[in-house]
């Protein structure tokens, strides 16, 4: 593909936007798992662990959420704030790649944690932003992760809530912002929390990273943190207010055209 100039590329990416930013591409995404609740803390919470295991094959990250569904009784907020340790037995079996069944009812166990203390994942995300400095959510992020793991834990689990000021790219937390933040005419993204999307960071995993660079959008090499950064920079010179919008193009581009 020739390499387009500005005006082409925001073109030739809107559009691809305006294809795959919608409801028809929902049930086979993750975002599916969340969409089908309506209360708020139920979406949060099924969001937030499915974007947790959201890695390797979409057919099994979408399997093993409805997996974990069942095992709360299909009630993610209800089950969170109630269980007993008996409860969680059952999740001890769970396994997703590398995310066993430790990890799991630690996740579980940080959740009701942070429901009975703070109500929300969203009162205590905002606890961590400070809107007077934050130019993104990077330090909110991080402030979010040191509340999770402030319940006893194994290293293990560490890994899988990853911290962006070691470098990661975090992009399953980036994932689950961009679902809970962004709200268009779609219905795509939840809006549900009261944040400016344009501070949120375009998820990066090697399928947007790849388009990203084939079309002129990242020079970094590594896909951490900071190339995340800067293609979300880019992406801003195209929609300043929404520019991660257009996570829906790379993501689509790279799975579905293989491009």
């Amino acid at each position: 593909m020739k390499r387009l100039s500005n005006i082409e590329l925001k073109e030739f990416l809107d559009e691809k936007v305006s294809y795959y930013n919608h409801q028809r591409f929902i049930q086979s995404d993750p975002i599916s798992i969340p969409h089908r609740f309506s209360k708020k803390e139920d979406i949060e919470i099924s969001g937030f662990l499915t974007a947790t295991i959201a890695w390797g094959q979409r057919i099994t990250i979408l399997k093993n959420a409805n997996v974990l569904l069942k095992l709360m009784d299909e009630s993610p907020h209800d089950f969170i704030l109630n269980f007993s340790k008996k409860d969680l037995l059952p999740f001890k079996k769970f396994v997703h790649r590398t995310f066993n069944g430790v990890d799991c009812i630690y996740f579980l166990k940080s959740l009701q944690n942070i429901y009975r203390e703070k109500k929300s994942l969203e009162i205590l995300f905002t606890d961590q932003f400070n809107a007077k400095t934050d130019k993104d959510f990077k330090a909110a992020i991080h402030g979010l992760r040191q509340f999770f793991f402030s319940l006893p834990h194994a290293d293990r689990t560490l890994k899988h809530f990853s911290n962006p000021l070691q470098g990661s790219a975090s992009k399953r937390i980036n994932m689950f912002l961009r679902w809970l933040i962004r709200k268009d005419s779609s219905g795509v993204d939840f809006g549900l929390w009261k944040f400016n999307p344009s501070l949120l960071i375009c998820p990066l995993d090697v399928h947007s990273a790849s388009v990203a660079r084939k079309l002129g959008l990242l020079k970094r090499k590594q896909n951490d943190w900071e190339a995340a950064a800067e293609l979300t920079d880019k992406l801003k010179s195209f929609d300043p207010k929404d520019p991660v919008k257009y996570d829906f193009a790379l993501f689509g581009l790279g799975v579905f055209e293989k491009f």
